[in-house]
Order: structure tokens, then sequence, then C-alpha cells
């Protein structure tokens, strides 16, 4: 008897939440015109959990904001012991190319599709402070790859931490303590796909414009993504799809604060459809109700808007691992999550020699422009 796909993807995840190495979500491309893929789960905190939200994101390969928001209320510090957690495992594909790297800001996950594989890899990460953000509308490759970077601190981010009472040494050798990481995959002359020596930022806003990973992640995408690489970076807090048999899914993430009033405010940052997600709307199949709820919850979880607003997203049951703590979990927007520790800096762009990385330009998807050295 075949077994459904879902099904398969539900039980090599279910066995992989036990085993203590890293597990890569990978699922298998859909048919046809699909986006939809995999299935939420849903855990139970085992009653003497001391473990911060962080572990159980770690466990199961997602990022803190994306806990967060398929979770709201819960304790980043400590979610409740007893109670359940939903892992937002079902997701729309990103309405690019399914070639290369794609990396979606707004939804704090890296995209990767293995050459003729009919896979897709999902990963979560850490992306830039705002005013340091990550770039958007990018188009570029991987120029080269790097075991062991090292890292030279601008002049501007001495400055930065100066003023903290802090200091950064001149330069931060290859290694663990490294904020890089182990490996590097270098996309421009500013920017660099890489490792942390601190897992509280996967799922945060706390680089200085690159694009971090959990060191097993990035040991992955170093081993198997080849230079020359094509690299997408959007930043695409709504996705839509129309599925095959007609049916259409809207995934809603909370935008990237794009402003310091926007950062500081306790009301939730606009939400702005594009064109491509407002045509998947227009139809009387879809029911409006359950849009609105989808746009006000915000939940980073596909809800089917073909169907009522009350139908909860389907989550199968996984027992919650017991392995030991993570790094407790750090903020991203500043509200939700406690603040980030000071002994922990933020690695800067690619080229250490140039200044904090500059916003690229939206409209021509051209590199970004290099800054020059203060």
């Amino acid at each position: 008897m075949k077994m459904n796909m879902r099904a398969i993807y539900t039980v090599i995840l279910a066995m992989a939440a036990f085993s203590h190495s890293a597990f890569a979500v990978v699922y298998p491309l859909p048919a046809g015109n699909s986006r939809l893929v995999g299935q939420n789960l849903e855990i139970d905190i085992p009653q003497d959990s001391k473990l911060p939200l962080e572990h159980f994101a770690a466990q199961f390969q997602m990022g803190l904001s994306n806990m967060i928001e398929a979770n709201p209320g819960v304790d980043p510090f400590l979610p409740t012991p007893g109670s359940k957690l939903v892992i937002p495992h079902q997701l729309i594909l990103p309405d690019t190319p399914h070639e290369g790297i794609v990396v979606n800001s707004a939804e704090m996950r890296l995209y990767y599709y293995p050459k003729g594989s009919k896979t897709v890899v999902v990963l979560p990460i850490g992306i830039g402070e705002l005013g340091k953000d990550t770039p958007v509308n990018w188009l570029t490759t991987v120029q080269r790859k790097k075991n062991g970077p090292t890292w030279t601190p601008t002049k501007a981010m001495h400055a930065e931490y100066a003023a903290r009472g802090e200091t950064l040494p001149e330069v931060f050798p290859a290694g663990p303590d490294n904020p890089m990481g182990l490996y590097a995959l270098y996309v421009g002359r500013l920017y660099a796909i890489h490792g942390t020596n601190a897992n509280f930022g996967i799922g945060l806003r706390v680089s200085h414009g690159c694009v971090r990973l959990r060191a097993d992640d990035i040991k992955y995408l170093f081993d198997h993504v080849p230079v020359g690489t094509r690299v997408q970076f959007i930043d695409e807090p709504v996705k839509a799809s129309i599925e095959p048999d007609g049916t259409r899914y809207l995934e809603v993430h909370n935008p990237l604060s794009s402003t310091e009033e926007q950062f500081k405010s306790t009301e939730p940052v606009p939400i702005v459809l594009p064109t491509s997600v407002s045509k998947v709307m227009v139809d009387p199949i879809v029911n409006q109700d359950a849009v609105n709820v989808a746009l006000q919850n915000r939940s980073g979880i596909p809800v089917n808007i073909s169907a009522p607003a009350t139908v909860a997203p389907v989550v199968t049951p996984v027992s919650a691992p017991a392995d030991a703590p993570a790094a407790a979990p750090d903020s991203d927007q500043g509200a939700a999550a406690p603040a980030a520790p000071a002994e922990a800096p933020a690695p800067d762009a690619a080229n250490s020699q140039n200044n904090q990385p500059v916003a690229p330009d939206s409209a021509s998807m051209a590199a970004p422009a290099a800054t020059q050295a203060q």
C-alpha cells in the first residue's frame, strides 16, 4: 500500500525529532503548479521542562520568529510545562524559480533547491538589524566559499560597541568563537551567508546585514552548494497559492519594521498586499472572513481561505524531545522576546573593509553598492 507523501514526511520528521543530530527539513517539490508543502506538528512540552523556546525551535528546525508567530503568547524564556506547541512545518513556497537559494527575510527562512533533486531544503535564518538590513529584491550568486572565515570589524563597528562600553578585537580568528561561525558562502562584497557562535539569533534580527544559520545548517550548505549558485533575496511577509484543485491558501507573517517608529510601536506593522497575492483572493470561492482572520492572526501558517474562517490548521501530534537546553532566546522586534546579550557581537558584512551595508536598489535587482571605509 502506498503511503501519502505528507504521511511519509510526518514519519520522517517525527523520527528526526528524537535524534541528537541536526535535521534539515527536506520537502519533495509538489506536483504541477502546487506550492503548498509539509504538515504542521503539535508537541506536548514535558511537565518538568525548564527549556527555553529556542530549544524546541532548534529541535524542529525552526527560528524563534516562526515559533512565536505560530504560538501567540508563548513565553520565549520558558514555555509553559504541560502545554502544547505548534510546529509550523507547513508552508507555501515563495513564488520564485525553484533554483538555487532563495532568502525570504520576512519569514526568516532560506530555501535551497538542490539541482536535479526535485526537493527543497528549508532552513531558519537570522537577518540584519533595523538600519543594517539584509538585502531585498537582489539577485546574485555564491561567489566564493570559505572554511574557517575570519571577521574584521569595521571602524564604525568599533565605535558602535565602544559607545556601549564594549571593545572588539581587531580581528576575530577562525574558530568556534568567531561570530561568523565555521563556514561562509560569500554572495557579494558586503554580504555572506554564514554560521554563528550564538544560536539564539536564529529567527531574529541580529546581524549587520548578513544571513546567519545554525552550525549544522551552514555546514550542510557549505558542503552542498556550488560556487556560482543562483541566490535571490526577497522580503515577502504574505504568500498566497492557488492549488491544482482550485483551493486557495494564504500565509501571513509579521512584516519587518522599516522605521524606528514602527520598531518601537506596540501596534503591528501594516500589511501591504502585493498584486500577486490580491489576484489569488479575487474569486467567489474565497471566504473573506477567513482572509481577515489570517491577516489579523499573522500566524505564519498557511490558511485555507476557501474554507470557513473557523477551520483550524491541521496538526500532527509528536512527543517533545528532552535534549540538553540550548541558549536563551534574544529579541527580534523589540517586544516579544528578551534583549540580546552584550557579549555576542554581530558580525558585519562579508567584506570587512567596508562600512555598514547599504540596502540594494529594490527596483533594478542589481547588486548593492559598497560603502567607503571610514
